[in-house]
C-alpha cells in the first residue's frame, strides 16, 4: 500500500512540475499572449499540426530560444542542487549540508572571478576551481584510508574562507571588475541558452546517476556507519562515489549559473518533512521540488519588473527565513 502511495505521489508530482515548466515558458514580460506562446510550444517544440497565423518570428523566438532553454537549465540546475543537497545531508548526518559546504562555490567563485578578471574561459576556471578546491579539502583530511566526516567539514570551512578573501583581495584590485564578479556570485540565468543547456546536461546525467545508485547505501548509512559496515556498506567509497558525484554536477551547474544559494539546503528538508528520509523517495522528489522551486524564483525574478533580479536573490529570500524556521525548530528540541 505504502508503494502504490509513493507511485502516485511521484506520479501526482511529475504532473504538477510539467504544469508548472509550461505556465513558467509562456509567462514573461514580453507582450506575447498566452494563446500564441502555447500555439509556438505545441507547433515548434511537439510538432503539432498547430496555425501560426498572426504570429511574429520574434516571438517564436523568444519561446523557443529565450524562455524554453532558460526554463530546462534552470529546472536541471535547482534539481541538481536539490539532489546534491540531499547527498551531502546523507553522507555528513547533518541538516544544514548543502552543496556549498566544502567549499565548492567558493572555488568556482575564485575561478571565475579571475577568468572575468583575465576575460578568459570564465565558466571553464569556475568549473577548474570548484574541482581543485574540493581535491584540495579531500587532502586536507584523509587520515590514512579514511575520511572522518567532522574533519572533511572543518577543512571545507577554512579553505571556503581562504578562498572567498582570496576573491576579495582581486576584487579590491580590480575594483573596475567588480560588479560583474559581484553578479557572477548572485547567481542568474539571464542569457543562458541552449548551448549553456547542453553544456551541462552530460555531467548532470552522470553524477544523477552516481547519485540514485547510492540511495540504498546511503538509507542504510543513517542507522551509522559502524551499523552500515557490519551490513556490508563500503562507507569510505560511498563517501566518495557521492562527493564525486555532487562536486561534478554541482561545479558543472554553477560555473554556467553562479552561485545560487538555499535550493540545496531547503529543498531537501522541505521533501522529507513530506516524504520522509528515505533516500530512495528523497532524491526522485528532490529532483522534482528543486527544478520547480528554481523555475518559479526565475519566473518571479525575471517578470516582476522591466528589469530583472539575480534569481540567486529570490531563493535566498525564500529560503533565509526557511533556515531561520529550521534552527528554530531544533533549538526546540
Amino acid at each position: 500500500m505504502k508503494k502504490i502511495n509513493r507511485n502516485r505521489g511521484i506520479f501526482l508530482s511529475v504532473l504538477v512540475c510539467l504544469v508548472i515548466v509550461y505556465v513558467c515558458t509562456v509567462t514573461g514580460i514580453a507582450a506575447i499572449s498566452f494563446e500564441d506562446a502555447s500555439r509556438i510550444l505545441l507547433h515548434e517544440v511537439l510538432h503539432l499540426n498547430v496555425s501560426m497565423e498572426g504570429i511574429s518570428e520574434g516571438s517564436i523566438l523568444i519561446i523557443k530560444d529565450v524562455r524554453l532553454p532558460r526554463v530546462v537549465l534552470g529546472f536541471l540546475a535547482g534539481a541538481s542542487l536539490a539532489v546534491c543537497g540531499a547527498g551531502f545531508q546523507g553522507i555528513f548526518k547533518n541538516p544544514m549540508a548543502d552543496p556549498f559546504v566544502l567549499g565548492v562555490s567558493s572555488g568556482a567563485a575564485l575561478g571565475a572571478a579571475i577568468g572575468i578578471v583575465f576575460h578568459f574561459g570564465t565558466m571553464l576556471l569556475a568549473f577548474a576551481g570548484a574541482f581543485v578546491t574540493i581535491w584540495l579539502v579531500y587532502s586536507i583530511s584523509k587520515v590514512g584510508k579514511k575520511v572522518p566526516v567532522a574533519t572533511l567539514l572543518l577543512s571545507g570551512i577554512a579553505v571556503s574562507q581562504t578562498l572567498s578573501a582570496a576573491m576579495s583581495v582581486i576584487m579590491i584590485l580590480n575594483k573596475q571588475s567588480m560588479d560583474q564578479i559581484m553578479f557572477w556570485t548572485m547567481g542568474s540565468l539571464n542569457g543562458k541558452g541552449w548551448n549553456q543547456t547542453l553544456m551541462v546536461l552530460p555531467y548532470v546525467l552522470v553524477g544523477m546517476v552516481l547519485l540514485f545508485t547510492s540511495a540504498r547505501e546511503l538509507d542504510i548509512m543513517l542507522t551509522g556507519e559502524d551499523t552500515a559496515v557490519q551490513l556490508g556498506v563500503n562507507v569510505e567509497f560511498v563517501k566518495k562515489k557521492v562527493l564525486f558525484a555532487s562536486t561534478v554536477i554541482t561545479a558543472a551547474v554553477i560555473s554556467v549559473t553562479g552561485i545560487i544559494g538555499f535550493v540545496g539546503l531547503v529543498v531537501p528538508h522541505m521533501v522529507r518533512m513530506v516524504a520522509g528520509p528515505k533516500h530512495r523517495v528523497l532524491m526522485p522528489m528532490s529532483l522534482l521540488f528543486g527544478g520547480t522551486f528554481l523555475i518559479i524564483c526565475d519566473t518571479a525574478a525575471r517578470s516582476m519588473a522591466t528589469w530583472e533580479l539575480p534569481v540567486g536573490i529570490i531563493t535566498s529570500l525564500c529560503g533565509g527565513p526557511f533556515f531561520v524556521y529550521l534552527l528554530r525548530k531544533m533549538k526546540r528540541g
